[in-house]
């Protein structure tokens, strides 16, 4: 089974059941095809090995002080940030994929925390003590719920209305379309149009991914010359949307179709 077909299948399984560590690195295999998912999935397991006790405290200080995990503050746009088998092995990332360092260790010393999709930034949450959050991108810095306050009006501004709603935890797949989130505002914005594409073919693949991204793949599946799929995105495009709008991605369903003759 390929790379995408993994992806699709665990996406596809219950939210809760999704291993977080796979997924991430089944996007990272993407960028770097022939990446080893399961000499991955080893070395986080060897992270772990090597964490002093199975606490919060002694994770973090290992993760973050022993390790040396960090955030990349000099490059945070470098798309490196966002794989998490580069983040493992350069011990520098984004918030998100600190993040996901931190959970999927924490699993493996039986540690259990949450992401926290906060608007602007990302966070992590102890399961056992729930108002005690961790920011990643500080050095796993420990936060109340004022703390989140703070870090959400320096990426917002002070007088940024806060909603406690910010600071539930999130599912895998959140998470993991967050991640693609991400590579999909850094490639487009370097006009990598290869990389957009397998993005843009991951996203489609998680639940709840606007309508407007399955029209962006299919625009740019047709600019490839992949007729075909691009006629199977817009069917499914007119299948979802229905009405007028529906129709007229019929109409470049069969248009796309049309240019396979």
């Amino acid at each position: 089974m390929d790379a995408t077909e993994r992806f699709a299948e665990l996406l596809a399984g219950p939210p809760e059941q999704i291993p977080l560590d796979e997924a991430a690195l089944l996007v990272a295999a993407h960028a770097r095809p022939g990446l080893d998912v399961p000499a991955e999935l080893a070395r986080l397991d060897d992270l772990a090995a090597g964490c002093a006790a199975p606490t919060l405290d002694a994770l973090l200080a290992h993760l973050f002080v022993d390790l040396g995990f960090a955030g990349n503050r000099a490059r945070y746009q470098d798309p490196r940030n966002s794989l998490l088998d580069q983040v493992i092995t350069r011990r520098l990332g984004i918030p998100i994929t600190l993040a996901i360092v931190t959970i999927t260790v924490g699993r493996r010393i039986g540690v259990p925390l949450v992401g926290v999709g906060m608007p602007g930034h990302f966070l992590v949450r102890d399961q056992v003590d729930q108002d005690l959050f961790i920011d990643p991108f500080a050095f796993g810095a420990r936060l109340d719920e004022a703390g989140c306050r703070r870090a959400f009006g320096s990426v917002h501004g002070q007088d940024a209305a806060f909603h406690p709603t910010f600071l539930r935890p999130v599912d895998p797949p959140a998470i993991i379309s967050r991640v693609l989130a991400n590579l999909r505002g850094i490639y487009l914005a370097a006009g990598a149009r290869a990389e957009l594409l397998w993005v843009l073919q991951l996203r489609s693949l998680v639940p709840g991914t606007p309508s407007e991204e399955r029209a962006e793949l299919a625009a740019l599946l047709l600019a490839a010359g992949r007729f075909g799929d691009a006629g199977v995105q817009y069917d499914r495009l007119a299948g979802e949307i229905g009405g007028d709008a529906g129709a007229a991605y019929a109409r470049r369903a069969e248009q796309a179709r049309a240019r396979l003759n």
